[in-house]
């Protein structure tokens, strides 16, 4: 195979820019977690109009990735590479100047989400193509460390700008970061492709629909908006459809947009269902948990990252141990980090109520991390190591998108529970109210059913100023109460998901250990 780089000589310039790159995209969702409040608060906005936002820039990157490693095939991949930090560029420099949800909405979450969707694949093909050997597995392992030092450091140094500088100072060090990568990119050597270059558009289409439309879905239901049971019945069935247009494509001898084959193997099935169910994992504890720090215990940024600390330090720690010299299977290595996120999980549910500050949930925290830093270690390596070196390319693309699906679906549907069970708590709290008058309560159910918003104590004695002191007193007093029974029902979305997790990775152990091919040790090295 042709290579930018001889096997004499190491490019780490290259490297080192390719690794800032990932950083970047890593700490951005990080850095809009830990800053919901004071976003919220600069643009006028809502906790869950800002919580969609984030939802909707992981699943625009879920539904187009497949046809971004497409895309970078057709237009070169340099170029993709090139198109896809522009679009994560002007995300970042629109959140620096943002002055309305809509501009957060348009450019950080749809044209930075596409950006992502171009970034990731061609990222990985042209470091196939710029590097052999010893040196390729370093570059790999080296932006692996850069995503994980992300998602370990992300809370904290976000939390830290937000708090001491400004949201906006840390998306602009986005910006800034990702031009210098920009300005490396002479550096890049493009990789030619030399497949089909046909475009199974049909097949594409399905699988914007079906991903998107299930998402998009559980979006609309947060907001309360019409056509929910529609939009995502239509999801799954676009989603079903694109399986039986790839095996029909396959055997009429068409171009697909995947091979339908991948998934004949047991290993990459399973694989990539536990990456689905991570992500689901993941997405639903990092929104739950930094809205309740901030909205509950009225966290600013930093408190809220350093109070989430325990969780991504540990999941980084763990991934690396985890990943070095430990003789028990894959499998059951993946089993017990289900395991123990579920049980870290469950520990979190009945501390809540009664946590006074977040030095509460730190072992349940570092438990969760242990457990999901178990799963970052193997799964990756589990799902790819039985795809030949020809098809490791797209095998990683599915691998990637079924991530940033279980992502953006673990973010929207734990924020849409958190919402819908706060309305009920609220309004079944606001009834058995012996304070507030009958008109009062049909006031409150009201405005409930336009809108269920989460919100600090603080800001809800500011809305109330014109009230009387016992109305104001009993309305807080009903907040104090609903908000962390809303985080309790909502943390069982990641807790499902967990638990689902581990009886997938039973299946797992059934199975043969899948013995690495030539071209994996490359991709999940």
């Amino acid at each position: 195979m042709s290579s930018g780089q001889d096997a004499g000589r190491f490019n780490s310039r290259l490297a080192i820019l390719m690794a800032m790159a990932m950083f970047v995209l890593v700490v951005d969702t990080s850095l809009m977690n830990v800053s919901i409040s004071a976003v919220v608060k600069d643009l006028g906005a809502t906790a869950s109009g800002v919580q969609g936002a984030i939802a909707l820039e992981a699943l625009v990157s879920a539904a187009f990735i497949l046809i971004g490693g497409k895309t970078g095939d057709l237009i070169g991949r340099k170029l993709a590479y090139t198109l896809g930090l522009i679009g994560y560029a002007i995300g970042a420099v629109a959140m620096t100047l943002a002055t309305t949800l809509t501009a957060v909405i348009i450019f950080w979450a749809i044209i930075g989400g596409l950006g992502a969707s171009l970034l990731l694949p061609s990222m990985q093909s042209l470091i196939h193509g710029n590097f052999e050997g010893a040196h390729r597995v370093r570059v790999y392992a080296t932006v692996g460390a850069a995503a994980a030092i992300a998602a370990a450091v992300g809370p904290l140094l976000g939390g830290a700008i937000t708090t001491f500088l400004s949201w906006r100072v840390g998306f602009l060090l986005e910006a800034l970061t990702i031009a210098v990568v920009l300005i490396g990119v002479r550096l890049v050597k493009d990789v030619p492709y030399t497949g089909d270059r046909s475009i199974d558009l049909f097949g594409s289409l399905l699988s914007i629909v079906g991903m998107g439309g299930i998402v998009l879905g559980i979006l609309l239901w947060q907001e309360g908006a019409a056509y929910v049971g529609a939009t995502i019945l239509l999801g799954v069935i676009a989603l079903v459809g694109l399986g039986f247009w790839l095996v029909r494509r396959k055997r009429r001898g068409k171009p697909t947009l995947l091979d339908p084959a991948l998934f004949s193997s047991k290993p990459f099935r399973t694989g990539a269902t536990g990456q689905l169910l991570q992500q689901i994992t993941l997405g639903g504890t990092m929104i739950v948990l930094p809205l309740y720090l901030q909205m509950v215990l009225e966290y600013n940024a930093f408190l809220a990252g350093l109070s989430i600390a325990p969780l991504s330090l540990s999941m980084f720690a763990i991934a690396l141990l985890a990943g070095r010299g430990v003789k028990r299977r894959p499998a059951t290595i993946i089993l017990f980090g289900f395991l123990l996120a579920v049980i870290g999980l469950i520990i979190l549910v009945p501390l809540v109520p009664v946590a006074t500050n977040g030095w509460y949930l730190a072992i349940p925290l570092i438990i969760v991390g242990s457990g999901l830093g178990m799963l970052v270690s193997q799964l990756n390596n589990y799902t790819l190591s039985p795809i030949a070196e020809e098809r490791v390319s797209e095998a990683a693309g599915v691998n990637s998108a079924a991530g940033s699906f279980g992502l953006s679906f673990g973010l929207a549907f734990a924020g849409a529970i958190l919402l819908a069970a706060l309305a009920s708590s609220f309004a079944t709290l606001t009834a058995q109210s012996t304070v507030l008058t009958d008109d009062q309560k049909t006031q409150v159910t009201s405005v409930l059913e336009e809108d269920a918003e989460l919100m600090s104590n603080t800001g809800l004695e500011e809305m109330l100023a014109d009230e009387s002191p016992e109305t104001s007193a009993e309305v807080i007093r009903i907040n104090s109460e609903a908000g962390p029974i809303a985080l309790q029902i909502a943390l069982f979305v990641p807790i499902l998901a967990a638990a689902a997790g581990a009886l997938n990775a039973l299946r797992m152990r059934r199975l043969p250990d899948p013995a690495p091919s030539s071209g994996v040790e490359s991709i999940v090295g």
